[in-house]
C-alpha cells in the first residue's frame, strides 16, 4: 500500500463516514414520520411492504460490495498490481451488472407474483418502480469502492448524504403533491420509491464530479496476464455478505413481515382496509427502533477499524479493553433507549403519528432496540477480528425463526404475535452471538458492579418517568390539546428520564472518563462526569 495510505488519514476518513452513515441513518428514520403523516397508515403500510426489497438490494450492493471491492483493491494497491487492480474493476463490474440485471427482472417481471404473495395485486406497480433503482448499483458500487481503495473517503461520504437528502425530499415533497391531487395511495407509493431511483441518481453524479483521470486508468487498462475470475468472485461475494449482513437483517426482518402479516390478518377475519392500516400502524415502530440503535450504529462504525487495527498489532495495547468497552457501552444504551421508549410510547405515538393505536404492541416491537445493539456490536467485534462465516449462520438462522414464529403466532395473538416474533428472533441471534465472542475471547466483558449500577439507573429513570407522566398528563399539560399535550409530555419525559439515567451512569463511574475520550461525542459525558468527581480530585 503507498505512503499516502497512514493510519492517521485512515482514522480521518473513517470519522468522516462514521459522521455520514449518522446522517444518512437518522434521515432514514425521521422522513419515515412526516411521510406517515401525510398518507396516514393505509399509506405507510403500502411504501412499507414494497420498501424492503429495495432496501436489501441496494445496501447489500452499494454498501457491501462498495466495502468488498475497496478491500480487494486495497490488497493490490502496489504499482506492479495495476493489471490485477484493473481485473478486479472489471469482473465487480460485470458481476455488479449481472446480478442488478437480475434482481431488476425478477423485480419488475415477477412483480405481481410477489404482491399476489404478499396478498395486495396493487403493490405490483411499486415493485415495478423500485425495480429500476437497482440498475444504478454496479456504477456506485465501483466508484464508491474506488474511492474507498485510495482513501479518499469524502467523495464517499459526501455522496451517501447527497443521495439521501435528495431521495428523503423527493419522497415527502412528491408524495405531498400526489396526494393533494388526490391520485391513489398506491401511486403516492410509487412515487416514494421514485424517490429512491433519483436519490441514486443524484449520488452518482456528486461521485463523477471528484473523479479524475487516476481513477479512470484501472478501469480501462488493458490486462497483459491472465488472473483467475472464481477467487475474486468468491471474495467479493462473501465480503459485501459479511460486512453488509448486520444492516440487512432488520431489512430481512421486515419482508418476512411483508409477506406474512397482511396476508394472516386478512385471513383471519379483518376486512382489507382494516388489515392495512393494523400493518401500517404496527410499521410505526420502524422508525423508533432505528433512531434507538443510533448509538449502537455509531460504535459499531468506529470501533470496527480500531479493533481491526489493534488485532493486527504485535505489540502494545489489544483489542480486548476496546471489545469490553464497545459491549458495556452497546449494554448500557441498549437497555436506555428500550426502556426509555417504552416508557414514552404511548405520548410519543400520539405526537408523531396523531393516535394512540397499538401502543401495547409498539413497546413490544421496540425491545428490538436492546437486541439489535448487541447484534451490531457483535457483529462488528466479530468483522473486526475477521470472523465472518458463524455470524452468518446465526443471522440466517435467526431469520427462519423469525418466520416460523410468525406463522405460528399471528394467528393466535394477531399484530402483537408479530412483534412478540421479531423479539424471539433478534434475542436468539444475540445471544449466540454473545457466546460465540466470548468462547473466542475468554474474557468478562462487564463486571457485576456494572450490572449492578446499570439496575439503579434503569429502576430510577422509570420511577421518576413514570411518576412525571402522570402529573403531565393529568394537571400540568392538561389544558392543551391531545396532540400537543402528548408532545410536552413526551419530550419533557425524554429528557427528565436521560437527565436522571446518564447523572446517575456518571456519578457511578462505571465507565471511566479516558474511555469516554475514546467514544464518538463522549467528550462531553467525560466532562460532566470529570465535573461531579471534581471534588474527590482535589484531596
Amino acid at each position: 500500500m503507498n505512503n499516502k495510505w497512514t493510519m492517521q488519514k485512515f482514522m480521518k476518513g473513517a470519522v468522516l463516514l462514521t459522521i455520514a452513515a449518522l446522517i444518512v441513518k437518522a434521515l432514514s428514520a425521521v422522513y419515515r414520520i412526516p411521510f406517515q403523516n401525510i398518507v396516514g397508515d393505509q399509506g405507510f403500510y403500502i411504501y412499507q411492504q414494497v420498501y424492503p426489497f429495495i432496501g436489501v438490494l441496494t445496501v447489500w450492493t452499494s454498501y457491501g460490495f462498495a466495502v468488498a471491492i475497496s478491500k480487494l483493491l486495497a490488497d493490490s494497491f502496489e504499482q506492479s498490481q495495476a493489471d490485477k487492480r484493473s481485473t478486479i474493476l472489471r469482473i465487480a463490474f460485470i458481476y455488479l451488472s449481472i446480478v442488478s440485471i437480475a434482481s431488476f427482472t425478477l423485480l419488475f417481471m415477477g412483480a405481481e407474483l410477489l404482491a399476489g404473495w404478499m396478498g395486495d395485486a396493487e403493490l405490483a406497480q411499486l415493485l415495478r418502480t423500485g425495480s429500476f433503482v437497482v440498475l444504478l448499483m454496479p456504477v456506485i458500487a465501483l466508484l464508491k469502492g474506488s474511492f474507498q481503495a485510495e482513501g479518499r473517503m469524502e467523495p464517499v461520504a459526501y455522496g451517501q448524504v447527497v443521495e439521501q437528502a435528495v431521495r428523503v425530499t423527493v419522497i415527502l415533497v412528491g408524495t405531498f403533491i400526489v396526494v393533494k391531487t388526490g391520485a391513489s395511495l398506491y401511486a403516492a407509493g410509487s412515487t416514494a420509491l421514485f424517490g429512491a431511483i433519483i436519490g441514486e441518481i443524484a449520488g452518482i453524479v456528486l461521485l463523477f464530479l471528484f473523479i479524475n483521470r487516476k481513477n479512470s486508468i484501472g478501469f480501462f487498462r488493458k490486462s497483459t496476464k491472465a488472473i483467475a475470475i472464481g477467487p475474486i468472485v468468491k471474495d467479493l461475494t462473501i465480503i459485501s455478505l459479511s460486512v453488509s449482513m448486520s444492516s440487512l437483517i432488520l431489512l430481512f426482518f421486515q419482508l418476512i413481515d411483508s409477506f406474512t402479516v397482511f396476508s394472516s390478518l386478512a385471513a383471519s377475519g379483518l376486512d382489507r382496509l382494516t388489515a392495512m392500516e393494523t400493518k401500517g400502524t404496527y410499521d410505526r415502530g420502524l422508525p423508533l427502533v432505528q433512531m434507538g440503535i443510533l448509538i449502537a450504529s455509531t460504535l459499531s462504525l468506529s470501533l470496527v477499524p480500531l479493533i481491526a487495527h489493534t488485532t493486527q498489532k504485535k505489540s502494545g495495547r489489544n483489542a480486548i479493553p476496546y471489545a469490553q468497552l464497545t459491549f458495556r457501552i452497546a449494554f448500557l444504551f441498549g437497555t436506555a433507549a428500550t426502556l426509555g421508549l417504552i416508557l414514552v410510547l404511548p405520548p410519543i405515538n400520539e405526537m408523531l403519528f396523531e393516535t394512540r393505536d397499538l401502543s401495547g404492541t409498539l413497546m413490544v416491537f421496540c425491545i428490538q432496540i436492546f437486541w439489535l445493539s448487541l447484534i451490531l456490536t457483535m457483529t462488528s467485534l466479530l468483522q473486526g477480528l475477521g470472523k465472518v462465516i458463524f455470524p452468518a449462520v446465526v443471522l440466517v438462522s435467526g431469520l427462519i425463526l423469525k418466520w416460523i414464529c410468525n406463522m405460528w403466532l399471528l394467528p393466535m395473538y394477531g399484530i402483537m404475535g408479530a412483534a412478540i416474533a421479531s423479539n424471539v428472533g433478534f434475542a436468539f441471534i444475540a445471544i449466540s452471538l454473545y457466546l460465540y465472542v466470548h468462547s473466542i475471547w475468554k474474557i468478562r466483558f462487564a463486571k457485576p458492579r456494572f450490572y449492578t449500577h446499570l439496575i439503579i439507573a434503569s429502576t430510577l429513570m422509570i420511577v421518576v418517568v413514570i411518576a412525571w407522566e402522570l402529573l403531565a398528563d393529568n394537571w400540568l399539560f392538561d389544558g392543551f390539546s391531545s396532540r400537543l399535550s402528548a408532545m410536552f409530555t413526551a419530550l419533557s419525559s425524554v429528557f427528565l428520564g436521560a437527565m436522571v439515567f446518564l447523572l446517575y451512569i456518571a456519578k457511578s463511574r462505571i465507565i471511566a472518563e479516558k474511555e469516554w475520550f475514546l467514544l464518538p461525542l463522549g467528550r462531553r459525558m467525560a466532562m460532566v462526569q470529570l465535573w461531579l468527581h471534581k471534588d474527590q480530585r482535589k484531596r
